[in-house]
């Protein structure tokens, strides 16, 4: 049996032809680039993907690009001018899959629609980003993440309880969620073509992905009950469930789940048995009621301990806890490291550590690519379709390429 590090991976030799831009569609195309499809990212010649713009923090490259677009190969065109329309032809001619989260509409405009292309490529496989999806009232709405976090409740249930202490998440998570359903929709359509022959279409919206991710608030808050209130980083109806100072300026994260876990966080970690025998406590509901006193006594029990104590007595209870970390810290979690999780990717500006990606098949190893410049295979893309020299001259001449 070959060795993990030799075996196939399982989409090597598929093709996926990327319009892409932001991080929905590439961060679904980066997945599939790590399972060993192809990736053709389409991008504007000169500028690029504007998500290479967006900041200059991993040495000087964009931290958004620098996530989602290794292993992937970046053609510079513009398919508004002449000759770009027959070179994406012919790269389709030979794609399994086409992803785009253009403005919606835009593809069809182009003739990229899956009704258009079905016809010429039976196989392809077409998969739609988009804020909104096709039809209703917002489908040629605006939608950026933060919107879409709003749109989708997540606001709602995120932040502090005062009217002006809405938090957003701290990363794109509505373009994670859309990106990830895409993903999955593309491994479900190979899966499906096996069976049928054919190609089919994915429409991701992101609005419906973050509202999939909500399914606990909506059920809470079924037939016009009151939703859950905005808790910070505790838990809205939990507790003690969330962040504790601790002597040191730490902070500690709880998690205790029922009876058993609060006696023995009594007895062990607090080291005051006597509160097992106050009534604001006896239950999980009248602790909530009474967070205040509750937090009161934990903050002044940890004031006197070093977040190492607190932690050592809560594994020892155990109690469900975890440190607060920075990026920093994450950066050096020793799980991580123990696990050898981190590896290096290459790109203009040098090595760039990684995450290997969640999920460790112990039959192949992810594809761990080079992140692109723009448009830095270009002439090698365009060789294998044939053209000549002379001709790829002539289009970058035109400002195709």
């Amino acid at each position: 049996m070959a060795s993990p590090a030799h075996s196939p991976r399982p989409l090597d030799g598929l093709t996926v032809v990327s319009l892409e831009h932001a991080i929905a569609a590439p961060f679904c195309t980066r997945q599939l680039a790590d399972l060993g499809a192809r990736v053709i990212k389409i991008e504007r010649p000169g500028s690029g993907d504007f998500a290479r713009a967006y900041d200059t923090r991993a040495r000087g490259l964009s931290s958004h690009f620098v996530w989602t677009n290794r292993s992937k190969e970046s053609l510079a065109l513009d398919l508004k001018k002449d000759g770009a329309d027959s070179i994406l032809q012919q790269l389709l001619e030979k794609a399994d899959v086409l992803v785009q989260n253009l403005a919606p509409g835009a593809a069809a405009r182009m003739g990229l629609s899956f009704e258009q292309l079905h016809a010429r490529f039976p196989r392809l496989i077409v998969c739609d980003i988009s804020g909104y999806g096709e039809g209703g009232p917002y489908e040629q709405k605006k939608a950026y993440d933060l919107l879409i976090q709003s749109e989708g409740g997540f606001l709602s249930v995120t932040g502090g309880p005062g009217a002006d202490e809405l938090a957003k998440a701290g990363c794109s998570i509505a373009d994670i969620a859309a990106g990830m359903y895409a993903y999955t929709g593309v491994l479900s359509a190979l899966l499906l073509r096996d069976k049928t022959g054919e190609g089919s279409r994915i429409d991701v919206s992101m609005l419906e992905s973050l509202v999939e991710w909500m399914g606990y608030p909506l059920y809470y808050a079924y037939d016009d009950a009151r939703p859950p209130a905005r808790a910070g980083a505790a838990h809205a109806t939990i507790y003690p469930y969330g962040p504790f100072p601790v002597g040191d300026g730490g902070t500690v994260m709880l998690g205790l789940q029922n009876e058993r876990e609060w006696a023995l966080f009594c007895e062990k970690v607090l080291r005051q048995p006597g509160l097992l025998v106050d009534e604001r406590f006896s239950t999980n509901t009248r602790r909530s009621e009474n967070r205040e006193a509750l937090r009161a006594i934990i903050v002044e029990a940890f004031s006197c301990l070093a977040t190492g104590e607190v932690v050592a007595r809560l594994d020892e209870a155990p109690i469900a806890n975890a440190r607060v970390n920075d990026m920093h810290g994450v950066w050096t979690h020793p799980q991580l490291e123990a696990r050898g999780r981190w590896t290096e990717v290459q790109s203009a500006a040098g090595s760039i550590r990684a995450l290997l990606p969640p999920g460790a098949n112990a039959a192949f190893q992810p594809r761990m690519g080079a992140i692109p410049s723009v448009g830095q295979h270009t002439e090698s893309i365009l060789q294998e379709l044939g053209y000549q020299p002379s001709d790829i001259d002539k289009l970058r001449q035109g400002g195709t390429l």
